[in-house]
Formats: C-alpha cells, sequence, structure tokens
C-alpha cells in the first residue's frame, strides 16, 4: 500500500510539475508574441527556455540581465568576469600531513554572487552517490562506515584536486545545462580563481562534484569487477573489500588520468594486514567504526587535567591563549559524539564541559 501511495504522489507530482513548465511556456509565448517577435526567433527563445525548465536552472538572456539577477551593477560583475583574481584575498592553512594548504576566499560582494549561483543552479544538479564530500545527507561518518571491517583497504589521493579543474571544465558544466556558450564563460567566471576552482569558493565542491561525475561512475563500475566498496569524499579515494590485487591501482591510475585529474602517488596505501586504518578520520579497522585511538588519548588527557585541577587551573599551566580554545574542546568531544553516540566517557566529558561553558558564558 505505501509502495502504491508512492507511485500515486511521484505521478501527481510528476504531472504538476510539467503543467507548471507548460504553464511558464506559455507565459513566455505571449510575451514574445505581445513584443513582436517573428515566429522563428521566438521558437529560438522557447527551445532556450525549456531546457532550462527542465534542468530547473533560472532563465539568463545576457550580460546585463544576469547582473539583474545577481544584484550587482553591471560595472562590478564585468570587474569579476574580466579580472576575478582582484577579488580574493588567500592564506595558508597547515596539513595534518605537513605543509600547508592555500586557500583562497572571495571578497563578500562576490561571495553572494556565487551563494546565488550554488543555490540557483548547482544545487539541483544530480552528483554520483558514491560521492560523500560536499553531498546532502553525507559525510565523513557516511563515508567511513561503507569501508568499515573489510579484509583490505585500498587509500589514494587526487594530487591538486580544486586548482587541477580549469574553467573551460566548468564553463562545459553550465553549457549541459542549457547555458549558450557567453553565458556559461561568464557563469564559471564567477566561480574561477586563476581559471580553475578556488579552494574557499561555496560554488568550488559542488562543481568539483558534477565535474568527478564520470571518473565516479568509471571507478565504481571498476570496483563492482572486483566485487569491492567504493567512495570518494573530495580527493579521497577509498576501495575496500575481500582481495584487492596490486595491478587494481594501475588501473584506477588509468582511469583517473584519462579524466583529466592525476594521483598522487605518494599517498597511495593498501592495506592487508589488521592494523592502523583510518578513513577520513575515522577508524575502520573493526566491524563498527570508531574514533581513533590516538585521538581519543590525547582528548581524554586533556579533559582529565581539566576536570581534575579546574579549566582556570589547566589554561594557566599551559598557557593557552586560544578565545575558543573552550568551544574548540567541545566540538571534539561532539565530533567523538557523532561517531559512538554511546560513548560513557565522551557523554559525561560533555556534560562537564557544558556546565564549565555556562559559568564562563553565564548570559549564553
Amino acid at each position: 500500500m505505501r509502495a502504491a501511495n508512492r507511485k500515486l504522489f511521484d505521478h501527481l507530482l510528476f504531472l504538476l510539475t510539467n503543467m507548471s513548465k507548460q504553464k511558464e511556456i506559455n507565459k513566455w509565448k505571449t510575451f514574445f508574441k505581445n513584443r513582436g517577435l517573428s515566429e522563428e526567433i521566438s521558437d529560438k527563445y522557447i527551445n532556450y527556455i525549456t531546457k532550462l525548465l527542465e534542468n530547473r536552472t533560472p532563465i539568463i538572456f545576457e550580460f546585463n540581465h544576469l547582473a539583474l539577477l545577481l544584484g550587482r551593477q553591471p560595472f562590478y560583475l564585468a570587474s569579476v568576469v574580466n579580472a576575478p583574481n582582484n577579488h580574493y584575498r588567500s592564506f595558508k592553512l597547515k596539513k595534518r600531513s605537513g605543509g600547508f594548504r592555500e586557500i583562497t576566499t572571495p571578497f563578500p560582494a562576490l561571495l553572494e554572487m556565487q551563494y546565488w549561483i550554488f543555490n540557483n543552479i548547482l544545487k539541483n544538479v544530480s552528483i554520483n552517490p558514491c560521492a560523500h564530500g560536499f553531498a546532502h545527507k553525507k559525510s565523513i561518518i557516511t563515508n567511513a562506515t561503507l569501508h568499515a571491517g573489510q579484509n583490505e583497504l585500498l587509500k589514494l589521493d587526487l594530487k591538486d584536486f580544486f586548482p587541477s579543474i580549469n574553467i573551460n571544465r566548468i564553463i562545459y558544466v553550465f553549457k549541459s545545462l542549457g547555458y549558450p556558450n557567453e553565458i556559461a564563460f561568464y557563469l564559471a567566471s564567477i566561480c574561477s580563481y586563476e581559471e580553475s576552482l578556488p579552494q574557499g569558493a561555496p560554488t568550488s565542491p559542488v562543481l568539483s562534484n558534477i565535474i568527478a561525475k564520470q571518473l565516479d561512475k568509471r571507478l565504481i563500475n571498476l570496483a563492482k569487477k572486483y566485487n569491492l566498496k567504493f567512495t570518494r569524499y573530495a580527493d579521497d579515494l577509498t576501495f575496500s573489500g575481500k582481495n584487492i590485487p596490486a595491478k587494481f591501482i594501475e588501473y584506477i591510475k588509468v582511469i583517473i588520468e584519462e579524466e583529466g585529474f592525476d594521483l598522487n602517488e605518494a599517498k597511495t596505501r593498501l592495506y592487508k594486514s589488521n592494523r592502523k586504518r583510518i578513513v577520513t578520520g575515522i577508524s575502520v579497522l573493526e566491524k563498527e567504526i570508531k574514533i581513533p585511538r590516538e585521538y581519543k588519548r590525547n582528548l581524554r588527557q586533556e579533559l582529565h587535567f581539566i576536570f581534575k585541577y579546574s579549566f582556570e587551573s589547566h589554561i594557566k599551566k599551559k598557557k593557552i591563549r586560544k578565545s575558543n580554545y573552550l568551544e574548540s574542546l567541545i566540538g571534539k568531544v561532539n565530533f567523538w559524539l557523532s561517531v559512538e553516540p554511546k560513548n560513557g566517557f565522551a557523554l559525561d566529558a560533555k556534560k562537564r564541559l557544558f556546565e564549565i561553558y555556562k559559568n564562563y558564558y553565564p548570559q549564553q
């Protein structure tokens, strides 16, 4: 009965959606007729509009129309399209593995434009289900869970993932949604920095997933041939299963290169023995995912001194000057509980940290 009701609901939704599309198209036909456009030109516009409506994307006719939709003056939009690098600031973040990662973030006005593109154009574009990074109802937890307790595990990394995606591939995304060359170029330019995907733009994660869709499809099909599981979290690729032959890595490398990406061979790891296995920061050695032992040990030790000698004593002794130190501890405990929701120590620690927080910030 439930299946029948769901089928009926989907059918009604399909009819209503198509009625809405047709109603919108009829409005445009009337508009063009009243403006005195010839039937030939009107038909071209209608074909363009129809494709955009089918893809649930906004109708954009030309440069000034795009500026209006974005809520910006044409001269400002022109400055972004012609010199996007002038609208970003860059800084470096230290990597856990060593070295630094350069983060490039847009200034507020450009950031708003990128969010408009994300919410109105890119959010509804489908991606491969094996993509767990920046995807709806997916996370590092769903990514790791699939590989828990598997006999063998293979981890790989895509080199310079965002910077390797050039503006031509971004333009193609917008063209595939129905936009003409010029509009696709304007939209891609708004989402680019040095003609590639910037690390700090809100449009970059979803664009990377859309562009990697064919890569994901080929890798998941390869995994199925070997009875393996596969997920991708941004630039992290993970395969797991009963047996992963060494030659399998070569097949993966060929696919990655054919799809316009590069494999960071220095980070390739094939685990065949029962030793430490971490996938997107979570231990998958056993059938149930867990927080890594080192993470627990370090956090337990830190909290032990706080609960034994007081928070004030701890920060004075360790000379901790971070203004958000307490919030970061709560965040770490919450992460622990997101992976192990029934862990007694973490549950108690969360309660005690919130009591400390209330004493420090009674107004909140």
